[in-house]
Order: structure tokens, then sequence, then C-alpha cells
């Protein structure tokens, strides 16, 4: 909620943990926090690093406008029990800049309209792990990073020349993406880095440039991900790009892993890894769950298909037949992962006789056939490819469709209506063999 009068954004309660230190002394859903220990509270980092004091003063106005103050006696660190209408207490920083990779640009028009917010908060990137670019902050900005010492931070650097970083991210201020990284890192800042890939342009010589600036912040700089940028048929008017081929996915991978190899001799660690797309792209086996050390990218796509595998395996031997009756059920992904789904489906069928289970490998047709993770499916592409296919008695779909707990995907498609078209019930599977195979061989309901 803004203040009409002076336009800031006010701290508005809308609930109180039952049980809580709020219940007890009183705070109400309705209630706005104005300040802790005379500090005025002005996002969510404020009120973070405010409530880990023993002792509170908080001033607040109650739902009649009535100002009241609420004293709070507790354990260092203890939670209070209080959520805002808004995560951040402010307002979502969007990006400023025109990236030539810009997977956002790439939509059509029509869709959601959240889908076109270009997030660029650095307290995005400490909640939830949102990759941030640091060009959309001031230096008191980078200072109050260090101050409450919000750790780790997700850094897009994408490449550390300045004038090339500048080009890419279409922004004349983003040259100094290792001046204020050094500063971040000296402070004891945790970095996790990503590079968005783009044929002739930061790969190459300047993808050794990149690693090479970034290894010597290392430990502070402690992972790098290196992704391929991600190209739909919606480019019209855009920087003109070319997707990796087979042959450039094998140099690009020889790259990172001699990179890798002289990261461990010299520092313990590999701190660069390529994302599963790039061993897909150059058809080669993925690496060991161990390469991936304690798998600090997981979450960016870098070392997924490696755990989920060496899970599988791990779980196969006690994978047991659970029905005297034959059943067929059936899976559908994307067709990045649709070759490993189908090993996992089949060596369970080879020990399970009288379960048939039918996997299914969607095209990405809404946003082009380049795009390929799971992910990014639709529910129309789902519908249409799936309408006479043998379904059995239900569909496992993966959670990387849906977003924040919610059964709607990207094209407004929510999973009741592919039931409704394809006549079967959905299951959700989550980014695990031991769901999936759940989910595949009925040990959980839904």
């Amino acid at each position: 909620m803004e203040n009409l009068n002076t336009g800031k954004k006010e701290n508005v309660i809308i609930s109180v943990e039952k049980g809580s230190i709020a219940e007890e002394i009183g705070i109400e859903p309705g209630d706005v926090l104005i300040s802790i220990n005379d500090k005025e509270i002005k996002d969510v980092f404020d009120y973070r690093y405010m409530i880990n004091d023993d002792y509170l003063e908080m001033v607040l106005v109650d739902s009649n406008g009535e100002e009241y103050i609420a004293e709070v006696e507790k354990d260092y660190d203890e939670d209070i029990g209080i959520v805002f209408e808004s995560g951040l207490m402010d307002d979502a920083r969007s990006c400023r800049n025109k990236c030539i990779f810009c997977f956002i640009d790439q939509l059509p028009k029509g869709m959601r309209e959240t889908l076109y917010f270009k997030d660029d908060d650095t307290r995005l990137s400490f909640l939830q792990g949102n990759y941030v670019t640091l060009t959309n902050m001031k230096e008191s900005d980078i200072d109050r990073i260090i101050y409450y010492h919000l750790s780790p931070i997700n850094i897009s650097v994408h490449t550390t020349n300045p004038e090339l970083r500048k080009m890419m991210l279409h922004n004349n201020k983003a040259g100094n993406i290792m001046e204020r990284m050094k500063k971040l890192a000296a402070a004891g800042i945790e970095l996790h880095l990503q590079v968005v890939l783009c044929k002739n342009v930061n790969d190459g010589k300047e993808l050794d440039r990149t690693i090479g600036d970034v290894v010597k912040l290392f430990p502070q700089a402690e992972s790098m991900s290196i992704v391929p940028v991600g190209l739909t048929k919606y480019r019209e008017g855009l920087y003109e790009q070319e997707p990796f081929t087979k042959e450039d996915a094998e140099k690009v991978l020889d790259q990172i892993e001699g990179w890798q190899k002289k990261n461990l001799e010299k520092y313990g660690s590999r701190i660069i890894y390529a994302a599963d797309e790039f061993y897909l792209k150059a058809e080669r086996e993925i690496p060991q769950p161990e390469n991936y050390e304690d798998f600090p990218q997981f979450e960016n796509g870098v070392g997924m298909l490696s755990l989920f595998k060496s899970e599988f395996y791990d779980m196969l031997p006690d994978i047991k037949e659970r029905t005297d009756r034959k059943r067929t059920v059936s899976v559908a992904t994307g067709v990045a992962a649709y070759g490993l789904i189908k090993e996992v489906c089949d060596k369970i069928s080879e020990k399970c006789e009288n379960t048939t289970i039918n996997v299914y490998c969607i095209k990405n047709n809404f946003f082009g056939e380049m795009i390929t993770v799971a992910g990014l499916l639709t529910g129309h592409d789902i519908i249409d490819q799936l309408r006479d296919k043998e379904l059995g008695e239900y569909l496992v779909l993966p959670d990387t469709l849906l977003r924040n707990g919610e059964t709607v995907l990207l094209d407004d498609i929510y999973l009741e209506d592919i039931e409704k078209a394809l006549g079967v019930p959905i299951r959700i599977a989550l980014n695990s063999a031991a769901s999936l195979v759940g989910k595949l061989m009925n040990l959980e309901d839904k």
C-alpha cells in the first residue's frame, strides 16, 4: 500500500503467525510498521537486520490510524512472526538494460503482464536467488549490501571486458563490474556468478578473460556457471545471434574443463561449471556428481541431470512391482531431458513387468524448437502433442512447468485445462528421481 500523502510504500502487515511474539503483544493484520529502535524501516533488509536485536521498540500504526509502540524482548535472531503485504516491503526494481540475450525481449505479445517484468533487484537475489547485473545500483546500494552483509549475492557477469559488457547490456554504466565485484569480495560477500554465452560475442578468448578475472576473486567468488543463450523464434528486430552447434558446444566444454583442471590444482575447486545443455548439445556423457562439488549452481541448470541420474541408479535395486494387474501410465518432458527420462522409465519397466510407462517428448512449438528445456513448455504444446496418444491412468509432468506453487503454465493454461483436454489426471513430479519414481509407481497419491 502506498501512502498518498508521501508517495512512500507502507509496510502493511497482512498476517500474524499463531503463537508468535507478534500475536502475544497484540500486533494485528492491517497494522503498519513504521520503525524499529528509532530506525525507519524502508524495506525487507532494514527489517531483517533490525529484528535480530534482543530488544525491540517498534512504532506501528493500527487500522484506525492510531500510532502505538510495541516493546519486544526476545532471543537474538528470533523471528517475531509477522508477514508483510509485499515480500520486499517495497517495489521491486526493474531492469534498465537492453541485453542482447534477454529472454523477456523474445516473448510474443499477449502473454501475462507479469511475464514481461524484468527484475534487477539485489534483494530478490538475496531472498530468491535471482541473478542481478549490479547496473541498477548506486554506490550507496553497494555499501548497503556490505553494511547488512547480504550474502550470498547472485550476479550476472557475462563478460569482464568493460566495453564488451556495455555493448551486451546496452548500458554505458555496465563496465564497472570488476570494481564492484572486487569491493563486495573484499567485504567477505559470497558471490555466485553466471555468464550467458553468446556465440562469436563473449565466447572464446573473451570467455578466457572473464574466467581468468573471476577466479582471482576466489573464495568469495565461489562459483560461476556458463549457460548457452536461449533463442526463441520471436527475435525480429533484436541483435542477430546464432545457436551453438554440436561442434561449438564441444569447444566450450573443452575450454571449461581445461579451466576446471587448472582451478582444482591452484584453488582446490573447479569454480567454473558448464550448464547441462552444453553436454546435451555436444552429445557428451554428463559428468559424475562429484564433478559438481556441492552443486553451487544447481538452480541454474548445472548438474541437475547428473544428480538425478545418480539418485535413480542408487534407487533402482529397491524398485519393485506394486501391482498384480497390468497398468499404463505416462510421462512427458522437454527435448533436453527426454533421453534421461526415457532411460529411467525403461529401467523401471524392465523390473516391473506389469507397469508400462509411455514417455513423450514435447517439442516447443510455442517458443521455437531451439528452446528445449521442460520449464518453458506451454499447455497448448502439451495438449496438441498428446491429444491422440495413449496416456493410461494418469500423466506425470515436471514441476518446472509451474511458477511459485501455482497450477498455471506460461500460456495461461491451467493443469485442470490439460486434464480436461486429455481426459486423464495429472500428477506433478518434483525435480528429483525419488519424486518421479514415486509418481510413476503410485507411491504417492497425487
